[in-house]
């Protein structure tokens, strides 16, 4: 019988047996090689801290508004990878053996229908396909950033998403790309994947050391991807004179350690927001929208210009998928993108 690994309540994960129903005929059935997770959303989720919780959000509004609501019990993982094992009788595009791969949660098959998943390219590999969600987000981020040839930028937070932003950044003629990251890990990784330069920002004066690199002046743009307020505050910082701060993460909790009082009162930057993928219209809307995102990310990969090298660390047996969750969530220093095997 296949399992799946289910939320029940916060910090707390459970393996459950399940039954696949017969296959309907728009459907098919997955076979699961490798999920990803998306640490920052799944953790504000797992933690029972995501606004969600207390939260609903009205589409037409545009607004949160208070709703009693318990998302548990809920499945975890954000994209996944298989074979497929059945097709329905009016499938058309799909076949079975074909790797495919699309926005799955963890567990061991999926009976969907043939337009949740897209059929892998050849030339990827599957760590390279779970990597398509943190690679479109920083796509995002880059183009609303406005990288340009010359520009110096800096980087907060290397997880998947910053590590994806430097590639990015560097193949957009950024001059410079610093990263700031606490983790020595993941500055590792930075390293291999083009930052020019890699601070630990819990040791150093932010601000000033991004100075004295960037010609005295700061960074043109700066992205934060760790969903922290204070690598915002200290982006901020790190940012010159009319500069551009992208905030890409989703923060959650109090805002401590940003202060609006201090850099940002004088410097009269840009903040801009909506590196979101999925909220839509974009500001270059109608020349991009989500599909030219993604094709775009798959291209870069497929041609070898942005790379998902070591990037998934760890990488877990299905069967230790709750000690995998409990080291990311209490270890962050250990890992820097969850991958689970169903090998």
């Amino acid at each position: 019988m296949p399992r799946e690994v289910v939320a029940t309540s916060p910090n707390h994960l459970e393996m459950r047996n399940y039954e696949d129903r017969p296959l309907r005929a728009n459907e098919i059935l997955l076979r699961s090689r490798l999920t990803a997770e998306k640490h920052g959303t799944a953790l504000a989720f797992y933690r029972g801290i995501s606004p969600f919780q207390r939260k609903a959000y009205d589409a037409k509004s545009r607004l949160f508004v208070e709703k009693e609501t318990n998302p548990f019990p809920m499945h975890v993982g954000n994209m996944t990878v298989g074979v497929v094992a059945a097709v329905g009788e009016k499938v058309t595009n799909i076949k079975i053996g074909e790797r495919v791969y699309g926005y799955l949660p963890a567990r061991e098959t999926h009976l969907i229908s043939e337009d949740r998943v897209e059929i892998a390219p050849a030339e990827m590999t599957d760590e390279e396909l779970v990597c398509i969600d943190p690679a479109t987000v920083a796509l995002m981020a880059v183009r609303e950033g406005n990288a340009r040839i010359g520009d110096n930028v800096a980087v907060f937070g290397l997880g998947a998403i910053g590590l994806m932003a430097v590639q990015l950044a560097k193949l957009s003629g950024s001059m410079l790309v610093i990263g700031f990251e606490p983790i020595e890990k993941r500055r590792s990784l930075g390293k291999k994947y083009g930052a020019d330069a890699l601070l630990d920002p819990r040791i150093c004066d932010v601000g000033l050391e991004t100075r004295r690199l960037a010609n005295g002046e700061g960074v043109d743009i700066a992205i934060d991807t760790s969903g922290d307020y204070q690598a915002l505050h200290q982006a901020i910082r790190a940012t010159r004179y009319g500069g551009t701060v992208v905030p890409v993460s989703w923060y959650h909790g109090e805002p401590r350690g940003l202060d609006l009082a201090e850099e940002w009162h004088f410097n009269r930057q840009t903040l801009v927001s909506g590196a979101r993928v999925e909220s839509e219209p974009y500001r270059e809307h109608p020349r991009w929208n989500r599909e030219r995102i993604y094709q775009t990310v798959v291209q870069l990969f497929r041609r070898r210009q942005l790379s998902a090298q070591e990037m998934l660390d760890p990488i877990v047996k299905f069967d230790q998928v709750v000690e995998g969750y409990r080291m990311i969530s209490e270890e962050p220093g250990r890992t820097i993108k969850l991958g689970i095997s169903y090998d």
